[in-house]
């Protein structure tokens, strides 16, 4: 279990009734922690998809006529304007994270293909991949446009796999546009505490965010939010290291608060901000260039 992976949501136990807990969304995008003593959700219906990780308990719901129970590391999938329940499936309680996405945004990541339809809705957890467990353990982390495109991306790409239908479902997009990319990958590295919008980088490099939010990372192994992430834990890293307090390096850096900081510099490093400071010696930290390759050793 790493950092982003999501911990259990409480209380389980020793109280009645359950506990909502909403964290960062964006528009079309909704995340939350729901646990369970006791009780559950009567019957109800929405219309957008709703993709879930158990986390704690036993996890019961009727759903298309049928009774089912998510355990502890399998996912559960709803569809849009499918009528659902939601229970305890023992008398320990359950908790999961869940997010919400508005189907319009998974139709337009897909690229105009019918939208998938998983029919079991209990996903194994050997299928369950640690991308959906970061976007959930990252909940209370700010979700902007960009982020908001990439995590609209990957959802429509699971839900096609659960689906059963081929990827090439999905029209494929050709050689690489790595110019492009590349002017995309520039903007970020340039100025990575700017909150770049999802219009911005399409502006700049002529395609549009869906493209970006999948191809960046075939052309440059990492996602344009954790390539973002990283430049931007190098200039803390900068900042922090000349003395700067760990609130203004956080800031200063583009990150929302000392908080968030400090949950993606642990994720990246394995020790917090803090520790890390108390264990550097008076080197200051490395000249990263801003994200780019370093030159070669002569």
């Amino acid at each position: 279990m790493d950092d982003t992976t999501p911990e259990p949501v409480g209380p389980l136990a020793g109280a009645r009734g359950g506990r909502l807990r909403y964290g960062r969304g964006a528009p079309g995008i909704e995340r939350l922690a729901v646990s369970f003593s006791s009780g559950g959700f009567a019957p109800h219906r929405h219309d957008v998809y709703a993709v879930g990780v158990t986390l704690a308990g036993v996890q019961g719901f009727g759903y298309r006529g049928g009774r089912h129970h998510c355990l502890p590391g399998q996912a559960h999938v709803l569809h849009p304007d499918e009528e659902h329940d939601g229970a305890a499936g023992t008398e320990e309680g359950f908790g999961y994270r869940i997010v919400h996405i508005d189907p319009a945004l998974v139709q337009r990541a897909l690229g105009g293909v019918p939208l998938p339809f998983v029919a079991d809705p209990v996903v194994p957890a050997e299928r369950v991949p640690r991308a959906l467990l970061r976007w959930l353990g990252t909940m209370d982390d700010p979700l902007d446009g960009l982020a908001g495109a990439e995590l609209a991306a990957s959802l429509a790409d699971l839900l096609l796999a659960w689906s059963g239908r081929s990827a090439q479902a999905r029209p494929r997009g050709g050689p690489l546009p790595l110019a492009a990319l590349e002017r995309a990958r520039g903007l970020i590295a340039d100025d990575p505490a700017a909150a770049h919008s999802a219009e911005e980088l399409e502006r700049a490099c002529g395609l549009d965010r869906w493209t970006v939010a999948r191809r960046f990372r075939e052309a440059f192994g990492t996602s344009p939010t954790r390539f973002r992430a990283m430049r931007r834990l190098d200039r803390a890293r900068r900042l922090i290291a000349s003395g700067v307090p760990l609130s203004a390096a956080a800031v200063e850096a583009g990150f929302a608060d000392q908080s968030h900081l400090t949950r993606v510099f642990k994720g990246a490093y394995g020790l917090t901000p803090g520790r890390w400071a108390a264990a550097l010696e008076r080197a200051p930290a490395p000249e990263r260039g801003r994200g780019r390759p370093p030159a070669a050793p002569r």
